[in-house]
């Protein structure tokens, strides 16, 4: 018994450091309990019940880690309640959706750049920003490629 609850305080300072790290915290715990269970797929009870919190809670923190992909659905047969577990590549999607925001942040960079002056040192910065989302956009590409590729060679 101590050794499950030792993991579940692991589980909990993990999404602590999520939620420091941005996500909202239902979602932090969600996404910890997945990483945490010892269990193939969860149900939103099973989650609910592990984490203490509402059906309503735990309803759209599900939504949210569909919504980014770090969680998929599963087809129960027999079963009325829906399954969930955390996908394979999960690491490499939630980098991926990070592009969402990278492209949010060149908008932004560009929307500033268009209402500043070229000789306005906010449009100087505001290129600044530009080129390095620019940059960092183009290498996702190549740094999901070379982390595949580690995959493949390392046994785990």
């Amino acid at each position: 018994m101590n050794d499950q609850n030792e993991r579940w305080q692991a589980a909990e300072r993990l999404a602590l450091a999520l939620t420091a790290g941005g996500l909202q915290r239902m979602s932090a715990r969600t996404l910890a309990m997945f990483l945490f269970t010892d269990a193939e797929t969860v149900t939103m009870g099973d989650i609910a019940e592990r984490l203490g919190a509402s059906a309503g809670s735990v309803s759209g923190a599900v939504k949210a880690l569909l919504s980014v992909g770090l969680i998929e659905r599963l087809p129960a047969p027999g079963s009325r309640r829906e399954h969930y577990r955390l996908r394979d590549d999960v690491w490499a999607t939630l980098f991926t959706g990070q592009n969402t925001i990278i492209e949010t942040m060149l908008q932004a960079a560009r929307n500033g750049m268009d209402a500043t002056a070229a000789d306005d040192p906010a449009h100087h910065r505001l290129v600044q920003m530009h080129d390095f989302y620019h940059f960092l956009l183009g290498e996702i590409p190549a740094l999901l490629q070379r982390w595949n590729q580690e995959q493949r060679h390392t046994d785990h």
